[in-house]
C-alpha cells in the first residue's frame, strides 16, 4: 500500500512538472509576441529579447561594423546587433545587446518585465537543482553542437546564440548561450550566465560591459 502511494505521489510530481504553466505577452513597442513560462516562483520569457527601442520609444543604435561596436563600448553607449549582422540569426536567437543597453534608465525590457538580477538567476538555478545540473533542464532539445542538447524540462528553452566581443568579433554560435544580468560587479564588469554544449551546467561569470550578450526578461 505504501509503495503504491509513493508511486502515485512521484507520478503526480512528474506530471505537474511537465505540464508547465505557459502563456504569451505582447511587447507594445513593436507588437512582438513572446512566449513565457512559470519556473518555480518566477515567470520567464522563453525567448531572447528582440527589440530595437527603449520603453520610452527612443531607438537603440544598431551596430554592424567591428569598429563601431568597439567605439560604442568605449563611449559607454547602448547598442545592439545581429550575430554576423544576419537578421536570420536575430529571428532565431534574438538580438545581442551591450550592458549599457541593459542598464539604460529608459528601459530595455517590455512593460511589466525586467532583466533578471544576479540573485534572480541564483533563484532559478536553485529551483532547477543547482548550477551543476540546471543547464541540462534549460537547454533546448536540439540545436547545440555535437548533440550537446538539453532536456528543457524547465521550459526556459535556452539556445546557443553566441556573443560579440568588445572588439566586435562574434563567436560561439551553436556552442554557447550567454545572458546578461542587471547586476553590476564593478565599473568595467557585470554578472551574467552561460550554457555550454559540453556539459549540463549553468555557469556564472562576469563580462566586460562592452560585450554583446543575449537578454532574457523576467516578470516583475
Amino acid at each position: 500500500m505504501k509503495k503504491s502511494l509513493i508511486f502515485i505521489f512521484l507520478l503526480c510530481s512528474i506530471v505537474s512538472f511537465t505540464q508547465k504553466k505557459t502563456g504569451t505577452i505582447t511587447d507594445t513597442r513593436d507588437g512582438k509576441v513572446y512566449k513565457i513560462v512559470v519556473i518555480g516562483t518566477q515567470t520567464w520569457m522563453t525567448e531572447n529579447l528582440n527589440v530595437s527601442k527603449f520603453r520610452n520609444g527612443d531607438s537603440i543604435p544598431q551596430i554592424k561594423s567591428d569598429e563601431e561596436w568597439e567605439q560604442a563600448g568605449q563611449n559607454k553607449e547602448p547598442a545592439w546587433c545581429y550575430y554576423d549582422n544576419d537578421q536570420a540569426n536575430g529571428t532565431k536567437y534574438g538580438k545581442l545587446y551591450n550592458w549599457y543597453a541593459v542598464n539604460d534608465p529608459r528601459g530595455l525590457a517590455p512593460a511589466g518585465f525586467h532583466i533578471a538580477t544576479d540573485t534572480e538567476w541564483i533563484i532559478l538555478s536553485d529551483f532547477l537543482g543547482g548550477d551543476s545540473i540546471a543547464g541540462k533542464k534549460m537547454k533546448t532539445t536540439s540545436g547545440w553542437r555535437e548533440n550537446g542538447n538539453g532536456i528543457n524540462t524547465s521550459g526556459f528553452s535556452g539556445l546557443p546564440g553566441g556573443f560579440r566581443s568588445l572588439y566586435g568579433i562574434v563567436i560561439n554560435i551553436g556552442e554557447l548561450g550567454y545572458w546578461w544580468s542587471s547586476t553590476e560587479l564593478s565599473t568595467p564588469f557585470a554578472y551574467g550566465r552561460y550554457l555550454k554544449y559540453e556539459n549540463d551546467q549553468l555557469i556564472k561569470n562576469n563580462y566586460g560591459k562592452e560585450r554583446g550578450l543575449s537578454v532574457r526578461c523576467l516578470k516583475d
